[in-house]
């Protein structure tokens, strides 16, 4: 394999946009990827988040699109945020060579989005949801589609997309080329390869359910309780920005609250929020006016940030592959990451199908609960537990008691939260 880009086949164009971009070598993906992909050949390609699937397609179909009219490739991702993170390699490699793009997302003008298809970019990197919408009620085709590529497709069908995508596929040519990139190839994608795929080329260049080599990972097992405390922890002990899970939006929010009275800096990112949320919450995660971002799993591969310092589990992910994909978001191209996980006793199982899926164990580490700053926030839940303070409207919930407290709906909702 070529420790270089001058031996894959690209042109002297390319090869000058890849200097610019300060793309020094490529990654094992990218060695393995452009030239069958240049060849026109179909390809599967697995490869753990951050390591360049995205390059490994926009590179060689720029090449092959170059010089050519009308809409040829349609680009599709599970997230906003995927979309329009894959939308800026495409703006930089193809622009320079007369290729245009749109993009086609939730959240914004479903008819702006429209006019900008009449104009028949080069590229259309889309949502397949959006897409569908699109062409059912303005009946928009693409007859002379070359090229169709399916990023992050294990995602697309973990999601549910199955069905939007088999729509999509109906209405394109059958001579055409498909390019699949997933970091995980399970059952689902695998069938979904071979009825949709020719031939193709496959290559795996790390295990499936294997995260980035360079993250540290750390497992702390603990009471729902401290899950609080251990995270304010954590923050004080380095100062790495840091990406936090939680399990649902409702978590999300009440994280959120915890981390900004203690003074981090915080933004959110799930399901709720609107695109100009989002797209606020990620930049402002990116240029540093917020330290923390608490998100669902919508953001495990929708986000491209160079130094996530940290990622922290707060809750678990309700699959195994969601943890590969979540701890992937530090520790990208050459950098270097903590991935610190919290569990309780209760989902020792959990934790045996995540390790199971890397075929490795995760290493376990103390909880340090004579750090100051662990002491003086259980301390501060411990208060809030004897002194709920006078009863309240909201079924004697306590505006005093922590966001975070254990059991506080469980009188209003019967529900235990972990």
């Amino acid at each position: 394999m070529s420790d270089t880009f001058d031996n894959l086949g690209l042109s002297r164009e390319t090869l000058g946009a890849l200097r610019r971009a300060r793309f020094t070598q490529p990654t094992p993906i990218q060695q393995q990827a452009i030239p069958p992909a240049l060849a026109g050949r179909d390809v599967i390609g697995c490869a753990a988040t951050g390591t360049g699937k995205t390059a490994a397609y926009v590179l060689p179909l720029v090449e092959r699109l170059a010089g050519k009219k009308g809409t040829l490739a349609l680009v599709l991702a599970p997230t906003r945020e995927l979309v329009q993170q894959i939308a800026e390699p495409v703006r930089f490699f193809a622009e320079p060579r007369r290729l245009t793009h749109a993009t086609v997302i939730g959240g914004e003008d479903m008819g702006a989005q429209v006019n900008a298809l009449k104009t028949l970019p080069s590229f259309v990197i889309a949502t397949p949801g959006r897409l569908v919408d699109l062409m059912e009620n303005t009946a928009i085709r693409f007859p002379h589609l070359e090229a169709l590529v399916l990023d992050e497709a294990d995602r697309m069908l973990d999601m549910g997309f199955l069905p939007q995508l088999e729509r999509i596929v109906a209405h394109l040519p059958r001579r055409r080329q498909t390019l699949l990139f997933s970091a995980t190839l399970g059952p689902d994608v695998t069938r979904f390869a071979k009825s949709r795929l020719y031939k193709p080329v496959r290559l795996e260049v790390t295990r499936s359910g294997t995260p980035a080599e360079r993250a540290e990972q750390r497992l702390y097992f603990l009471r729902p309780e401290e899950k609080t405390p251990l995270l304010l922890t954590l923050l004080a002990q380095d100062s790495a920005t840091a990406l936090v899970f939680t399990r649902a939006k409702e978590r999300v929010d009440k994280v959120q609250r915890a981390l900004q009275r203690a003074g981090h800096r915080t933004a959110v990112l799930h399901a709720d929020r609107t695109q100009n949320q989002r797209k606020q919450a990620m930049e402002g995660f990116r240029n540093g006016t917020y330290r923390c971002l608490v998100a669902t799993d919508i953001a495990a591969r929708g986000l491209d940030v160079e130094d996530v310092g940290h990622v922290i589990n707060y809750d678990l992910p309700h699959a195994a592959e969601d943890y590969v994909h979540r701890i992937g978001r530090t520790a990208r191209a050459a950098a270097s990451g903590v991935a610190s996980t919290f569990a309780t006793t209760r989902e020792g199982q959990v934790i045996t199908r995540i390790e199971h899926l890397m075929r490795s164990e995760i290493p376990r580490v103390q909880v340090p609960r004579e750090d100051p700053v662990f002491k003086e926030a259980w301390e501060a839940f411990l208060a809030a537990q004897k002194d709920p303070g006078p009863p309240q409207k909201d079924h004697g919930q306590s505006k005093r008691a922590p966001d975070l407290a254990p059991g506080r709906h469980a009188r209003s909702h019967g529900k235990r939260r972990s």
